[in-house]
């Protein structure tokens, strides 16, 4: 065992270049690529304003081939960082951790790189977006050679990870309503929250029967559980799934392929479970909240909701049915 394990030292030397780098990386690709959808967009819309009225049926049909031939880039430019996402969380199931690492690196690197080889301004956002993922499952996979396996660690992941989500949303220049701050209906959103976070929890607790993160079930260390689950874990990887990458690929392709591709990663970076059931699972939640997102449009209800979930299986579910018959 001895020899299978590199030393403590060597490991938090690697682990901390490893999270530097990323976020460097992330923070790198963000500027000049945001350079250069500005100037496409001004382009694109210069263009757009001298099309003339009296345009032919066939220049038409010419523009029509060529934003059709376009969507299919995007796809195309889409699908190849989600393959490799797939590929390193794979790995990670199978317990190739090291492995899975390497990829994710690499990953992380070539959609920095994309801005100097694809012109196109949405997918430079796509790739922003999905630069993200790679950078969480790094911080996540170095954070337990720093600190103990406990409800602080969810801070020191989370808490790095603000920094690119924050750039990133302030460079692609959303509005408030596409990233869903608003408060609109929030006194009924917050309410629905908890029922539907106990049913989403209670189903996730029956798939990977969890462990609680809190020692009892006293008010603080309840108001502890929920603080952490709402604001670090359910505010920023709401914002990465839903209101950035989610957002940008409601834009660029489709609502339903929207849907489809965010739920696939969001079951996906749950891999780490060692389980299909739960990669299904979350998938499942996940297109649950892409869908709420999609219909209120309302980020402190969904962050709220993914808080919720996580407080009722991590915290309240645990201590009440891990003693019970049948459970």
């Amino acid at each position: 065992m001895q020899k299978s394990i590199i030393s403590h030292k060597k490991r938090k030397e690697l682990n901390f270049l490893t999270i530097t780098s990323a976020l460097i990386l992330t923070l790198l690709a963000i500027s000049p690529a945001a350079t250069s959808v500005s100037n496409l967009e001004l382009s694109s819309s210069m263009e757009k304003g001298n099309v003339p009225d009296h345009i032919s049926s066939e220049t038409r049909e010419k523009e029509g081939n060529k934003e059709k031939s376009r969507i299919r880039n995007i796809r195309i430019f889409t699908a190849i960082p989600i393959l490799c996402i797939t590929i390193a969380e794979i790995f990670i199931f199978s317990g190739r951790i090291g492995v899975a690492v390497w990829v994710h690196i690499g990953t992380l690197i070539a959609l920095s790189l994309s801005n100097m080889f694809i012109k196109d301004s949405e997918v430079h956002k796509i790739h922003q977006a999905l630069m993200l993922l790679p950078v969480l499952r790094l911080i996540n996979l170095s954070m337990p050679v720093f600190f103990a396996t406990t409800l602080y660690t969810f801070i020191f992941v989370y808490g790095p990870l603000a920094i690119p989500v924050a750039v990133i949303v302030i460079h692609q220049r959303h509005s408030l309503e596409q990233i869903g701050i608003s408060m609109k209906n929030i006194g009924a959103y917050m309410i629905l929250s908890v029922p539907l976070g106990f049913l989403l929890g209670f189903g996730e607790y029956m798939t990977i029967r969890s462990e609680y993160l809190i020692p009892d079930l006293t008010f603080w260390n309840l108001l502890k559980l929920t603080l952490i689950m709402v604001f670090f874990v359910g505010l920023v990887e709401e914002v990465i799934f839903r209101s950035i990458l989610q957002t940008r690929l409601e834009e660029a392709l489709s609502v339903p392929e929207a849907l489809v591709i965010t739920s696939l990663l969001f079951g996906l970076m749950h891999s780490g479970y060692g389980t299909f059931h739960e990669i299904f699972y979350t998938g499942f939640v996940g297109f649950v909240m892409g869908l709420a997102f999609y219909k209120t449009r309302s980020l402190p209800f969904i962050a709220v909701l993914h808080g919720f979930v996580n407080v009722f299986l991590f915290g309240i579910l645990p201590h009440y049915l891990s003693g019970w018959a049948g459970f």
